[in-house]
């Protein structure tokens, strides 16, 4: 059964799959969740999506299911889904409760929902060719209000953003902070790279810490890259020699071409040779390397 979900324990067809209308997570986005894939059969670097997701929670006052419990269902799930590879979706609730949205209105425990079904990774013609990626004008959402580093139900924002960049015609949006310091795409952290050295913003300015974001940071370290951690404006990755975005599903993913919104007409630019660039297509080959000493895969 290649899209198998896991309601509480429950295995059933994502037709037989259901949530009820007053679950607080259909209601308010009041959830947390996790995306990951499998590698060789095995999720990657379940332990540190799991991490954040309790990182999610704790700042939310979402009590989760025992580490043990979500990782057994996982594997049940995963088990029975008897995919080659898998993208793993992990979803918690605050669970159902009377109208309102004050969390104390929730009653009973929270809900766990898994959801597997065949991965479905970028097309290999589209690592050559990379994305384009527009800067819109959506910002992103100031910590200070729903932080972006929380990885909850709640993702009006990044929808927005992605809306306007479709509109535009590109492959995926990159957001703004409200002072014009690029954070990260929709589901993709940001990196450039300049005469050699990596670049991407840090976490302080309001982004998710990506799980491949850390590890490409381990690996540009291990490759003896110079790698820093500070803030910068859509014009550097307009100048930058190679532009490049990280995600579970993605992996390491050039861009190519970056759309400025915002004028008369949208501005395309046009990034280094327009093609995976030689930088970009080195840590690509080395978080390979490190997924095949870590998962044989």
């Amino acid at each position: 059964m290649p899209v198998l979900v896991n309601v509480e324990g429950q295995l059933v067809p994502p037709e037989q799959a259901t949530v009820s209308v007053f679950d607080r997570g259909f209601l308010y986005g009041d959830s947390v969740y996790e995306v990951a894939r499998t590698y060789g059969g095995r999720p990657f670097e379940l332990g540190r999506h799991l991490d954040r997701m309790d990182r999610s929670a704790d700042r939310i006052g979402l009590t989760l299911p025992p580490r043990e419990r979500i990782e057994g269902e996982i594997q049940r799930t995963l088990d029975a889904a008897r995919n080659p590879e898998s993208y793993v979706r992990i979803v918690v609730t605050r669970g159902e409760g009377r109208f309102g949205l004050s969390p104390h209105l929730a009653q009973g425990m929270s809900r766990m929902f898994v959801i597997v079904r065949p991965l479905e990774p970028a097309p290999r013609e589209q690592y050559e060719k990379g994305l384009q990626v527009a800067v819109t004008l959506t910002r992103r959402n100031p910590t200070a209000c729903l932080d972006p580093s929380l990885k909850t139900g709640n993702y009006m924002n990044n929808i927005l953003a992605l809306r306007e960049a479709h509109a535009a015609g590109a492959d995926d949006a990159l957001l703004l902070d409200l002072r014009g310091q690029v954070t990260e795409a929709s589901t993709s952290n940001v990196f450039f790279v300049q005469k050699g050295i990596v670049v991407t913003p840090p976490l302080a300015l309001g982004m998710l810490q990506g799980v491949t974001r850390t590890v490409v940071l381990e690996v540009a370290r291990g490759e003896g890259l110079i790698v820093r951690e500070e803030p910068f404006g859509p014009e550097a990755l307009a100048a930058a020699d190679e532009v490049f975005v990280t995600s579970t599903i993605r992996e390491v993913m050039p861009v190519t071409s970056l759309v400025l919104l915002g004028g008369a007409a949208p501005d395309v630019r046009r990034i280094g040779d327009r093609k995976q660039g030689p930088v970009t297509r080195r840590l690509h080959e080395a978080f390979r390397k490190y997924v095949a000493r870590t998962h044989g895969a």
